[in-house]
C-alpha cells in the first residue's frame, strides 16, 4: 500500500468541512438543564457569606450548589491542591463560589446573578517577587497535607513555591572565576492564551449512580480520574464520552466545566446538565501559558568556547498547581541549549500566586526557554564579533555528547543538518535599511521531546472485513488519529484509510491512553496499533489457514484479503475470515500498550527532577526574516522557514498545517498577543482585545522536511506537532533585534518596545 508518506485526506475532514461534526457545545440530551457558574470578583479574600436562598427561588431554577454541597475532595495534575469551589478562601478572580441549573440558561444566568456573595478581600500576592518574599503568606497554608499524584514523587516544593529543581554541578564557579568573558541576561515573558474556538463545555448525567459525562478532551483518562476526586467516588463510578475536540492546545487536560456539571446533575437527581462557558469567563479560567522571569549567565574563554552557565528561571502557576510543578525540570534539560557548554548551574521554580492557575500550552515552557537561550546566544555571537549562526554551529553538539542529565545523543548532527538547511533557504540579508523600512534575519535551533506516556490500541475485525479501532486517544484537531493512526493502522493490514474506523475515546471501553499532548499520539499509539496488528494477524492467519488450500504457511494481507504468497491466487476476504473465526471460537480483536522505554542518564543530576530524561528527540532550525517600520514600530515577517526533523513523515500536508499553526502561535505570543495581569484581573477579555494574528501577519512558511526515521516509532514517525511554536519566538525575536540594531528581552514585543529601542 501507499498510506505511508501519502498526502490522504482526514478521516474527519468532510465532516468538519460540512458542519457535520458533533461537538460538545453541539450535544444535547432530553430534559437537559443548562447550568451557570458564580465566579469570585475579588482577587484574594475570604468568604464572608453566600445566600442562595433568593436564587433557588427563581423560575426555572432546580438546583443551587457550593462548596458546603459537594465536599471537600481536592484534584489536580501532580498536587492534589485544587477544590471545585472556593470554601472559605478565595484564592483568585475568577475561583467558582456556587454553580446554578435551570431549565434555560437565561434562568441558570439570572438566578447565578441573584446569589448574594460577601467576601472580604485580603492582601493579594499578584507577582512572584510578593510571593517569594520571605515574609509573604502563603497562598496555601495547608501545603504539606495535598496529596501527591504518584509521578510528583520527586517533586520539591516549599510555602509559595509549588515546584523547584536544583542542580548544582562541581566546577561552575571555578569557571567563572577564569572566564575571559562573562555575559548575562534577563528575559520576561506574559501568559499566552490558547485561544481555541470551543470554548470549554461538558454534559453530564447520573445513571444507575454513575456519572456519564460528554466532553471534548484531550485527555478523557484524567477528566475521569479529577471527577472521582472531586466527587469522591471511585474511578469506575465516573464515565467519561469523548466529543470531537474544537481546539485545546494543553487548556483541555483536565477538568474545565466537567465537574460542574457532574455536581449539578447529582444535585438534581441525575438529569442532564450542560455548562458551557462563555468567552470572557474561559480566557478568566482558562489554565494559559505561564508568564516567567528568566535570567542567564554564560561564561566564556579567550577563545570564544563556553565553559559554564548559571541559568534561573521563575514561573507563575497562579493559585493552583495543575502541570506548572513540572515545568521546571522541562527547563533543566534545555538550559545548555543545543550546545557544548561546561558545566550547567540551575535553579528553576514554579511560584503560586492570587492570579488564575496557569498550566499545559502546546511547547509547555518551551517558548520561554528557548527565547532566552537563543538571543542570548545571539548577544553571545554580537559581543564576540561572530555571525551568529557560526557561533552556533562552533558550539553545536555532536554525536555521543552527552545532556545536562548524563544523557547521550545519539544523532545531534540532525541538528547541523537543519542548521544548513535554513541558511541555504534564506541567507542573510543585504542592505537593512530602506527608507523607513528595516529589516533583519533571525535564527533559532534546538532539539524537543516526544512525550513518553502510555498508550493502547484495540483493533478488531467487523463483520463486513472492516476494522474498528478503539483506543482512549483523542484527535484534538491535529489529525494525529485522522490521518497518523488511520493511515498507520490501513498500511500495516494492508487496506485503504476507507477501511479504517477510529471511534471516540470512551473510558468504559477504550485502553488507557494519556492524552492527545506533547507530540506523543502519532509515535506512541501508532506504536501501539503496530503491536496490536501483530496479535491481530497472528488470529487471522491461524483461521485463515483453515480455509487456504494445504500449504499456505507464509501469508499476507492485501486489499482487503488474506493471501497465500507463492499458490497462485488462493485468497479469502477479511469478511469470510470474520465468519469463520466466530464458528472457530477466535475473536478476531488485537490489543497493544506501549510507552518509550526511558534512556540511560545519570541519576542525582538534579534535585526535584519529576522528568529524568529527554526521550525520542527531535531537532530544529528557525530562520525568520522581517521587515520593521520604523516609524510606526510594526513588525512584517516577510518570510519564514523551517527544517524540521520528523523521523518518518507519514502525512506531509498533515505535518506542514501543523507547522503553518504553531508558526502562527509563535508569530502571535513574540508580536500582538498579550494577556496582562493588572492586580490580579486579565485586562483583556475578549478575543478582539487579546489580539490574535490575523491572516495578513501571517507568511507563507517554507518547510524543508528531514527524515531519519526512528527504530521505535510506527514507520519511523516521531512527534511533530509542538516543536514549530517552541522555536517561533526566538527566531522572531532575533530577527527584529537584527533589524533594529537593539536587543530585545520581552514578550510580546509591541510597536511601542520597538519605537523605544529605536530612541534609545
Amino acid at each position: 500500500m501507499t498510506n505511508i508518506g501519502s498526502d490522504l485526506p482526514r478521516a474527519d475532514g468532510w465532516d468538519k468541512v460540512a458542519g457535520k461534526s458533533q461537538y460538545t457545545v453541539d450535544y444535547s440530551e432530553s430534559g437537559m438543564l443548562h447550568g451557570c457558574v458564580l465566579r469570585s470578583p475579588v482577587v484574594c479574600g475570604r468568604i464572608v457569606r453566600v445566600d442562595v436562598e433568593a436564587a433557588r427561588s427563581m423560575p426555572g431554577v432546580r438546583a443551587v450548589v457550593t462548596a458546603t454541597n459537594v465536599g471537600n475532595g481536592r484534584a489536580g495534575m501532580l498536587v492534589r491542591d485544587q477544590t471545585l469551589f472556593a470554601d472559605r478562601e478565595i484564592r483568585h478572580h475568577g475561583e467558582a463560589i456556587a454553580a446554578v441549573a435551570a431549565d434555560t440558561l437565561a434562568q441558570a444566568r439570572a438566578a447565578r446573578d441573584a446569589i448574594e456573595l460577601e467576601a472580604e478581600s485580603l492582601p493579594a500576592l499578584t507577582t512572584m517577587a510578593q510571593a517569594l518574599a520571605s515574609d509573604a503568606p502563603l497562598v496555601h497554608p495547608d501545603w504539606e497535607s495535598y496529596a501527591l499524584n504518584p509521578m510528583a514523587a520527586e517533586l520539591r516544593r516549599q510555602g509559595n513555591v509549588a515546584g523547584e529543581l536544583i542542580a548544582d554541578p562541581d566546577g561552575v564557579d571555578e569557571a567563572f572565576e577564569r572566564a575571559h568573558l562573562v555575559v548575562e541576561d534577563e528575559f520576561c515573558v506574559d501568559r499566552q492564551y490558547q485561544a481555541y474556538l470551543e470554548p470549554m463545555s461538558a454534559v453530564a448525567r447520573f445513571t444507575d449512580g454513575r456519572c456519564i459525562v460528554r466532553t471534548g478532551s484531550q485527555f478523557p483518562y484524567n477528566i475521569r480520574e479529577e471527577l472521582a476526586a472531586y466527587l469522591d467516588v471511585r474511578l469506575s463510578d465516573v464515565r467519561v464520552i469523548g466529543q470531537t475536540v474544537g481546539g485545546g492546545f494543553g487548556a483541555k487536560l483536565g477538568c474545565g466545566t466537567e465537574g460542574y456539571a457532574a455536581v449539578l446533575s447529582r444535585a438534581v437527581g441525575g438529569r442532564s446538565v450542560r455548562v458551557v462557558k462563555t468567552r470572557d469567563e474561559d480566557i478568566v479560567t482558562a489554565p494559559v501559558r505561564e508568564n516567567a522571569e528568566l535570567r542567564i549567565r554564560t561564561a566564556l574563554d579567550a577563545e570564544g568556547n563556553m565553559t559554564a552557565r548559571e541559568f534561573s528561571c521563575d514561573m507563575d502557576c497562579g493559585a493552583y498547581g495543575l502541570e506548572t510543578p513540572t515545568f521546571p525540570s522541562i527547563l533543566f534539560h534545555f538550559a545548555a541549549g543545543i550546545y557544548r557548554i561546561g558545566p550547567v548551574r540551575v535553579h528553576a521554580r514554579a511560584v503560586y500566586t492570587n492570579t488564575p492557575p496557569t498550566g499545559a500550552f502546546r511547547g509547555v515552557n518551551g517558548p520561554a526557554v528557548y527565547f532566552a537561550v537563543e538571543r542570548h546566544m545571539d548577544n553571545i555571537a554580537r559581543r564576540l564579533n561572530e555571525d551568529p549562526m557560526a557561533f552556533r554551529a562552533r558550539h553545536m553538539l555532536r554525536d555521543g555528547d552527552t545532556l545536562l542529565n548524563g544523557q547521550a545523543l545519539a544523532d545531534a548532527h540532525i541538528a547541523r543538518e537543519a542548521c544548513e538547511a535554513v541558511q541555504k533557504s534564506l541567507p542573510a540579508v543585504g542592505a537593512r535599511q530602506s527608507g523607513d523600512r528595516l529589516r533583519g534575519v533571525g535564527s533559532a535551533t534546538g532539539f524537543w521531546v516526544t512525550n513518553p506516556l502510555p498508550g493502547s490500541v484495540t483493533i478488531t475485525v467487523g463483520e463486513d472485513g472492516r476494522l474498528h479501532v478503539l483506543t482512549g486517544a483523542n484527535d484534538n484537531g491535529s489529525g494525529a488519529v485522522a490521518m497518523g493512526l488511520t493511515q498507520i493502522v490501513a498500511e500495516a493490514m494492508g487496506v485503504s484509510t476507507g477501511e479504517v474506523i477510529v471511534g471516540l475515546p470512551d473510558t468504559d471501553l477504550s485502553g488507557y491512553d494519556s492524552g492527545s499532548q506533547g507530540s506523543r499520539t502519532t509515535h506512541i499509539v501508532g506504536k501501539a496499533a503496530l503491536i496490536a496488528i501483530d496479535d491481530l494477524k497472528t488470529r487471522i492467519f491461524d483461521v485463515a489457514r483453515q480455509m487456504l488450500p494445504p500449504g499456505a504457511n507464509e501469508l499476507e494481507l492485501v486489499g482487503g484479503m488474506v493471501r497465500a504468497v507463492g499458490i497462485g491466487d488462493a485468497q479469502v476476504p477479511l469478511a469470510a475470515v470474520f465468519q469463520m473465526a466466530n464458528f472457530s471460537n477466535v475473536s478476531l480483536s488485537g490489543s497493544g500498550t506501549y510507552a518509550t522505554t526511558p534512556p540511560a542518564f545519570t541519576p542525582g543530576c538534579a534535585v526535584g527532577l519529576t522528568m529524568p530524561s529527554l526521550l525520542t528527540p527531535t531537532y530544529h532550525a528557525h530562520r525568520a526574516e522581517v521587515e520593521v517600520d520604523s516609524v510606526t514600530g510594526n513588525v512584517r515577517l516577510l518570510r519564514y522557514v523551517v527544517a524540521q526533523e520528523v523521523g518518518r513523515a507519514i502525512n506531509p500536508d498533515g505535518i506542514m498545517g501543523q507547522i503553518q499553526g504553531g508558526i502562527a502561535q509563535g508569530i502571535g505570543f513574540t508580536l500582538t498577543e498579550n494577556l496582562r495581569l493588572v492586580d490580579g484581573r486579565y485586562l483583556e477579555r475578549s478575543l478582539e482585545a487579546y489580539r490574535l494574528p490575523l491572516a495578513q501577519d501571517l507568511p507563507r512558511v517554507e518547510v524543508v522536511l528531514l527524515e531519519h526515521p526512528d527504530s521505535e516509532g510506527p514507520f519511523g514517525a516521531k512527534g511533530v506537532a509542538e516543536p514549530p511554536l517552541v522555536f517561533a519566538p526566538a527566531a522572531i525575536a532575533n530577527a527584529v533585534s537584527d533589524a533594529v540594531g537593539k536587543p530585545f528581552y520581552k514578550l510580546p514585543i509591541t510597536p511601542e518596545d520597538v519605537l523605544f529601542a529605536l530612541d534609545t
